[in-house]
């Protein structure tokens, strides 16, 4: 069983970056499509990002195409959410989510394995 844990949240005011961690353990992270979703306050969890076991494929929902970049180093069993050009509407608890099954799934069912979060506040 996967332990996903998130790191590297915070507040940031409008067009600054923060970078997301998060750090696996309990399994080999290159048996899973790791995604990253996210959730604010009254509304559903939606991904943002999610990446291919070798990171060869990239999925992006399109409110953050160009902002974000998702990786992954499975050496070091992290996965990484660079976020650039932060906007209030982006505020919202991230999650760092683990799949075995290989099709880049945008849907949060999908996914097995789950971290706590890490509250990300983007301030105008």
């Amino acid at each position: 069983q996967v332990q996903l844990v998130e790191s590297g949240g915070g507040l940031v005011q409008a067009g600054g970056s923060l970078r997301l961690s998060c750090a696996a353990s309990g399994g080999t992270l290159g048996d899973y499509v790791m995604g990253w979703f996210r959730q604010a306050p009254g509304e559903e969890r939606e991904i943002a990002a999610s990446i291919s076991w070798n990171g060869g494929r990239t999925y992006y929902a399109d409110v953050v195409k160009g902002r974000f970049t998702i990786s992954r180093d499975n050496n070091q069993n992290m996965v990484y959410l660079q976020m650039n050009s932060l906007k209030p509407a982006d505020s919202a608890v991230y999650y760092c989510a683990a799949d075995r099954d290989m099709t880049l799934s945008t849907s949060p069912a999908h996914y097995e394995y789950w971290g706590q979060g890490t509250q990300v506040t983007v301030s105008s």
